[in-house]
């Protein structure tokens, strides 16, 4: 008796194919890594933004307020060095938006005295000194973050796929940018909760099993990295709205988990090893910019690999089901 043996199943994409395929893109279009680049260098070169008066003036008033009941040393100590630290905090740092949004290797850091230098001196200082300019300031950074990093996803992925398929309109792209980047906050606020109040009571039981439980959160964090880095993917590979776009990346997760969870992994050592490496130069001479340039090479070159990996592994995904279709006798669709 012969028995109909079943095609055999392709390996699913990978993660080296990816990551060639995306130096080979921005290689070729070297443009490509303008926007983080204009970006870090306004970022390193420009004026700091900061709301240190602001946090210190209002540090003072709790503590003239609790003065009826004097604070542990500690605890004082703790006050003044967060006003330092807040100080030097660059409030532009809030252009950096995500899941979409231009890459950086300056937003978000908190520099030594040292390194607020620059190789045309010491940065310019503007100060937010009233909670309303705060708060439109912020608002308006974000903004101004959504559209610019919906304009880089939006190239890269249209340079990584193809007009076809990939470009989507501007106005759409930025208002899915904005409806993704609000769900995402919805969910991480969500899973955040819990997570803080079960540190929380197992930290008044012991500091041992408060350790011991953020040490299984970051380890079961793993299965939820994947879903969050995909995202965005769909609204600019697939022209897919939001929610759309979030479902296509739970599902892309459940059935390629290891897969794409090593694919993930593997970019966050490659960006992160790097920064080492981009941060070496001081702030203050110009090899700082071969830094910049490096770091926007890098993460353009991912950004573009990403769309790669997403695409052909959604083609593979579509592959596997036709042929578990045709197994099992259901009439598969042409597409």
């Amino acid at each position: 008796m012969n028995a109909e043996r079943p095609e055999k199943i392709p390996p699913p994409p990978g993660i080296i194919g990816s990551l060639r395929a995306g130096f080979d893109i921005v290689s070729s279009r070297i443009w490509l890594i303008l926007l983080p680049l204009l970006f870090d260098s306004f970022l390193w070169l420009g004026a700091q933004m900061s709301a240190g008066k602001l946090y210190s003036a209002l540090v003072n008033a709790m503590i003239e307020t609790l003065k009826t009941r004097p604070l542990p040393l500690e605890e004082v100590k703790t006050l003044t060095d967060s006003v330092e630290v807040f100080s030097r905090f660059n409030w532009l740092s809030w252009l950096r938006t995500f899941p979409v949004g231009i890459p950086s290797l300056e937003a978000f850091a908190l520099p030594a005295e040292s390194l607020l230098q620059t190789p045309f001196g010491l940065r310019e200082a503007i100060s937010l000194e009233s909670i309303w300019g705060l708060m439109g300031w912020t608002i308006f950074l974000i903004l101004a973050g959504w559209v610019g990093g919906s304009l880089y996803f939006r190239w890269v992925s249209v340079a990584a796929l193809g007009e076809a398929d990939a470009k989507i309109g501007i106005v759409r792209a930025l208002f899915q940018t904005a409806v993704i980047s609000i769900l995402c906050v919805i969910c991480l606020t969500i899973i955040a909760i819990p997570i803080m109040l079960i540190v929380g009571l197992a930290g008044f039981v012991s500091p041992t099993l408060a350790n011991g439980a953020l040490f299984l959160i970051f380890f079961l964090s793993y299965w939820l990295v994947v879903p969050f880095f995909f995202m965005p993917h769909g609204i600019f590979a697939r022209k897919q709205n939001a929610l759309l776009s979030f479902y296509s990346s739970l599902r892309l997760t459940q059935f390629t988990l290891p897969t794409s969870g090593l694919f993930v992994f593997t970019t966050f050592l490659l960006t992160q090893g790097l920064n080492f490496l981009w941060n070496v130069p001081e702030s203050d001479t110009w090899m700082r910019l071969v830094g910049i340039a490096g770091h926007a090479f890098i993460s353009t070159t991912i950004l573009a690999a990403s769309f790669v990996y997403y695409r052909d592994m959604g083609a593979w995904l579509q592959n596997v089901f036709a042929q578990s279709q045709q197994k099992q006798g259901v009439p598969t669709q042409q597409a």
